[in-house]
């Protein structure tokens, strides 16, 4: 039976590539194999056993019919021999006896002897004349094996001649009725083993389909998480272990997709939230920045014009008082140096509120004239620039880069206690960097009260989608350095 299980394993065996698998298809796009939701292209798990099942059933019975019909073969052979064997030699021990009666006497046994099973007998006298042929079976009369088994499970002739005096014996053997024998056992056989392996096939087809119903739940199940449904779960599944397991591993699924899309959607709520946040801070910051243009507007064009007015006026009312009255003359002196005062820090306010030649000269011009302002604060410090900015960029990354220098610059010189700062602004990659470091002392060990102008720049520069990090400088000393991209912003 080995050649049966090995044509049944050839059966079973299928290319790994067409296997069908479980799919889901996320983008609910209609797919050219499927009818009404479900895989349409090739056979179902359940045809699949059950044509196994019938071709084993079907290899079974073939086997089982070819192995009787080579029985038959052998039984009809070793019969028809032997009985050819027998009636010959009993016939010729008989023709000794009556050989002195000659053909006569020889016809007369014949004819009391009857049928002999399985052969012919003729006896024929020395010219030819047919004196005795055995007469037609009683078994089974009128009924013969079809001619295709006959031709099947037939043996080779078997003749044998007696020579009788005068006369002949001829017997020849006859199996019809051996293999009409054989064709009944054969037909009883497979009817009771066909009738049987129904019957077998029959339970293991409704076995199979019980094992393989709890897969419908498993079909269903996947056909919700691929509708959406991924809050739905399969219910425990008998059926057998590898089903328990089946549907499990789909319950898990459906748990990891939705533990996926519940933090998909986490994420880009909180996203959302910082985009809009973001676009709040930069609406209150060109706010703020509208309000402190015209505030500088106002202090150079209204309270610059009157400072002057006042000092104009201290001036002429100096001139025209007596030399006597020196009280007089210092009073109005006086105001006219507090106007002076009040003059130099309302433009060094200027710049801090905004920076005047930021719009109409650039980034570059506009650092150039900040370090030039400190020099003149500070003219003990020394302030170097190296802008290589060849492209105009968009106002808003101009402005927060300005606010960085600025801010920077201001610890540098009052916090640091050095004597060099650098201040470097380049393109590269498609962001605008800033670099801001001095030769002092370092980072503090705890952070100063300042340190809030850093942080607000930080989300100044965060919401046009950059970043700034405050460290220690390659030789000594701190550094701040900024990045933003050059993208065009809300």
């Amino acid at each position: 039976m080995g050649w049966l299980q090995c044509a049944a394993a050839a059966c079973a065996r299928q290319p790994a590539g067409h296997e069908p698998g479980l799919m889901i298809f996320m983008n609910r796009r209609p797919h050219p194999g499927r009818h009404n939701g479900r895989m349409t292209n090739g056979l179902t798990l359940r045809t699949r056993l059950n044509l196994i099942v019938a071709l084993v059933v079907g290899l079974f019975v073939v086997a089982l019919v070819a192995q009787q019909v080579q029985a038959t073969r052998d039984g009809v052979r070793e019969e028809m021999v032997a009985s050819n064997r027998i009636a010959t030699q009993l016939l010729t021990r008989v023709g000794w006896v009556l050989n002195l009666g000659g053909p006569a006497a020889m016809r007369s046994f014949l004819l009391e002897l009857g049928r002999v099973r399985a052969n012919d007998i003729t006896l024929v006298t020395a010219d030819g004349a047919v004196l005795y042929r055995s007469p037609p079976a009683t078994y089974k009369a009128g009924r013969e094996a079809p001619a295709w088994f006959v031709r099947l499970v037939a043996p080779p002739p078997e003749r044998q001649e007696v020579a009788l005096g005068a006369g002949r014996l001829i017997i020849e053997a006859n199996a019809s009725r051996a293999i009409l024998d054989g064709w009944d056992n054969l037909v009883r056989l497979a009817a009771t083993a066909g009738t049987a392996l129904l019957v077998l096939a029959l339970a293991v087809l409704w076995a199979v389909g019980r094992a393989l119903r709890p897969l419908a739940r498993v079909v269903d199940g996947l056909e919700r998480l691929e509708q959406g449904d991924y809050a739905h779960r399969l219910p425990p599944l008998s059926g057998g272990h590898e089903v328990a397991l089946i549907g499990q591993a789909v319950n898990r699924l459906g748990q990891s997709i939705e533990a996926t899309l519940t933090e998909r959607l986490r994420t880009a709520e909180a996203q959302q939230q910082l985009a809009q946040s973001q676009q709040w801070a930069l609406a209150i910051e060109a706010r703020l920045e509208a309000e402190r243009r015209d505030i500088a507007a106002e202090l150079h064009d209204e309270f610059g014009q009157s400072v002057t007015a006042i000092r104009a006026l201290a001036r002429a009312v100096a001139a025209r008082m007596p030399e006597a009255d020196t009280a007089g003359r210092r009073s109005a002196l006086l105001i006219d140096e507090e106007a002076a005062r009040l003059y130099d820090a309302m433009h060094g306010m200027i710049p801090r509120l905004a920076p005047l030649t930021l719009a109409p000269l650039g980034l570059a011009d506009a650092l150039a004239d900040l370090l030039a302002s400190q020099r003149t604060y500070h003219p003990g410090m020394t302030f170097h620039l190296d802008a290589l900015l060849a492209q105009p960029l968009p106002p808003a990354t101009a402005l927060a880069a300005y606010r960085v220098v600025q801010e920077a610059l201001s610890n540098a010189v009052r916090h640091s206690g050095g004597t060099q700062i650098w201040v470097a602004a380049q393109v590269a990659d498609g962001a605008l960097h800033l670099t801001v470091r001095d030769d002092g002392q370092g980072l503090p060990a705890t952070t100063r009260p300042g340190a809030q102008g850093l942080a607000g720049l930080r989300q100044r520069v965060q919401a046009l989608g950059g970043r700034v990090e405050v460290d220690a400088g390659p030789e000594g000393g701190a550094q701040v350095q900024a990045w933003l991209p050059l993208e065009a912003q809300p």
